[in-house]
């Protein structure tokens, strides 16, 4: 069993002003919602080098909106609740994950991370043996960029109804936060239809498909390639958040990134650590994590290692120390 380590955190009382403010959170909701406009708004224009620019932008700010539903799912984004839920419905439709599903899942994943196979979000990575399909498949989208493992990770772990009714007996409100992804419409025929389709995957087909590159990375950062222990269906007890960092990697980016798109979402240690304070204040906390490495630096050595070792194995088992 991991122990606290010995360095010294902040007291409760050093924590005790960073706490969420309603202000700040509406700075950051109109900041995403100013972005997402301005993207879609050259994404409709015919100049093909503004239509580009808008899809970047558009990448950036899907970025920022799944950040604000993990904010909104900790009740951290705002101080008010209510606020916390309705920007929480409205990031889940841009990240395209129901918000009631994300809730009960990252719940369960501080609760039981450091155990691999009781996280959901991690339990689909426990050493096995791999089909030579499979085998080749990850490895030529880790290789590629092609974004298979965002993409999974919301058909797996949030999309995936018989799973989560099996984990979360009653059934999650999934069906109605799927519902609430899909915006209210009148009837249309096939055309109608089909030229909606068009028009969405014209405003934002490559800017989706661009977040979903930025994002494999990110999410595949924060735990993957880390030793982690194993139940193996016997009674356990959830680690603490402070016995936590050991499981968790940060990624440094640059200050102006971490803070404005991320909200320090990339500091993943300090936020197990405190899974209570806001993101974008956690900066302020005076303590240096143990398994932090710059974004570049981690990018070069993992992309160096075929996926189906770095997926399925860990730092002992591979040899290789990011």
């Amino acid at each position: 069993m991991p122990t606290p380590p010995t360095r010294m955190h902040p007291s409760s009382a050093q924590l005790a002003h960073l706490v969420p403010r309603d202000g700040t959170g509406f700075l950051y909701l109109a900041w995403s919602l100013g972005l997402t406009a301005l993207a879609l708004a050259l994404s409709a224009l015919d100049h093909w080098s503004l239509y580009l620019l808008g899809q970047a932008l558009l990448a950036v700010a899907l970025l920022q909106w799944f950040v604000l539903l993990h904010e909104a799912g900790h009740h951290t984004l705002f101080r008010t609740p209510l606020l916390n839920r309705c920007a929480g419905r409205l990031a889940a439709f841009f990240s395209v994950i129901p918000f009631g599903c994300w809730k009960l899942v990252h719940g369960a994943h501080h609760r039981w991370t450091g155990w691999q196979d009781l996280d959901l979000t991690t339990a689909t990575l426990v050493p096995r043996p791999l089909g030579r399909l499979e085998r080749l498949v990850i490895n030529l989208c880790w290789k590629t960029w092609l974004p298979l493992f965002s993409t999974l990770y919301r058909l797996n772990n949030y999309w995936h109804l018989p799973r989560l009714w099996r984990r979360f007996p009653p059934p999650p409100p999934a069906p109605a936060g799927a519902r609430r992804h899909r915006l209210p419409c009148p009837p249309l025929r096939p055309d109608g239809v089909s030229a909606r389709a068009r028009l969405l995957l014209r405003l934002a087909g490559l800017g989706l498909f661009l977040t979903l590159v930025l994002q494999d990375p990110l999410l595949l950062s924060q735990h993957t390639h880390v030793p982690m222990q194993l139940s193996g269906g016997e009674p356990v007890r959830p680690f603490l958040p402070l016995e936590q960092e050991v499981f968790t990697r940060s990624l440094q980016f640059p200050r102006w990134f971490s803070r404005l798109v991320l909200l320090n979402l990339d500091a993943h240690e300090l936020h197990h650590l405190y899974p209570r304070v806001p993101g974008y204040v956690l900066h302020q906390i005076d303590y240096v994590p143990e398994n932090r490495i710059h974004w570049r630096r981690w990018l070069a050595q993992a992309k160096r290692l075929p996926a189906d070792v770095f997926l399925f194995q860990n730092r002992r088992q591979s040899g290789h120390h990011f």
